[in-house]
């Protein structure tokens, strides 16, 4: 009997998590895997919204702390880390409930994504070229005359991503967004998903995005980074909302941490206006909206995969 795994997606803050755990708790079958770029990193609990312990206890997880935040995960990494947790998951005669935001890493794990080559000289003097004052302003500048498309794609902060973009686009002569057919085109999935997204109104959003921040703060965010600053740090993780605006408060950057904070609701939520932006040119994707109460779409969200 053929099994079809289900893909949770949705924009940040939007209760995929929460109503990814109770769809699985409802199905004695499922596992879910975490498609989040960030929970993959021990020790970034609070900043990522990570499940917690005790509702990894519930529900068997897949793909969070596989990584020391010292440890560059990379997209490629990640797609065949996932991919063998869903074949996993499938020997043992259950399904997968994929759940995440990042688009380009849900893409990659269910799509035929296929990634250029890598450069390491090149990439190391576009890494020392960012470093510098306005060197990130400027990679961006130059990523967007050379692939406007990639730019569109990418924080104009994302260190990380503007270099891996002018690095394909120098090493093959070609854009770094004509890779991978999964990016332009929607086609068959490499294993059969089931896709579903999460829809609220944006004033709901916004609302729980600031809801959120808050309440990372009061868990003890800011500790968290000072923590986790004290060790190696990939430039991959130091890339995550939340942690780079309270390192930079912490490395005196930023003084004021009322400051830092209303930098980090403010990337969040440009963040999720992307997510937004990605994931609704998926016409795969069957999208349940609800007015404020993510839960509320649970019945007919079971009803559909149960069936």
């Amino acid at each position: 009997m053929s099994v079809t795994h289900l893909a949770l997606v949705g924009p940040t803050a939007s209760g995929k998590s929460a109503l990814a755990l109770a769809v699985a708790e409802a199905l004695p079958d499922v596992e879910i895997v975490s498609i989040d770029s960030m929970q993959v990193y021990r020790g970034l609990d609070i900043g990522t919204a990570k499940p917690t312990a005790a509702e990894q206890a519930r529900v068997v997880h897949h793909l969070i702390d596989v990584a020391e935040p010292g440890e560059d995960w990379s997209v490629v990494r990640f797609q065949a880390a996932a991919r063998a947790a869903v074949a996993a998951i499938e020997a043992r005669g259950k399904r997968a409930l994929l759940v995440g935001g990042t688009g380009l890493y849900v893409q990659a794990v269910i799509d035929d994504l296929r990634f250029p080559g890598e450069d390491l000289a090149v990439r190391a003097e576009l890494e020392a070229a960012t470093a510098e004052p306005g060197g990130i302003a400027r990679a961006y500048a130059e990523l967007v005359a050379a692939d406007p498309v990639a730019a569109a794609r990418i924080d104009e902060h994302n260190q990380r991503r503007i270099v891996r973009a002018l690095e394909v686009i120098r090493i093959t002569g070609r854009p770094f967004s004509s890779f991978g057919p999964g990016m332009q085109h929607y086609g068959p999935t490499v294993f059969p998903v089931r896709m579903a997204g999460v829809w609220l109104p944006r004033a709901v959003l916004a609302t729980r995005i600031a809801a959120r921040v808050a309440a990372m703060r009061a868990a003890g965010l800011l500790d968290e980074v000072r923590r986790v600053s004290e060790g190696p740090f990939s430039r991959n993780a130091r890339q995550a909302i939340g942690y780079r605006e309270l390192m930079d408060h912490l490395e005196g950057a930023e003084p004021s941490l009322e400051a830092a904070l209303d930098l980090v609701v403010r990337r969040t939520r440009s963040f999720a206006r992307r997510q937004r932006m990605w994931f609704r040119k998926d016409p795969r994707i069957t999208w349940w909206a609800t007015a404020e109460n993510p839960d509320a779409v649970r019945p007919s969200l079971l009803a559909t995969w149960a069936a």
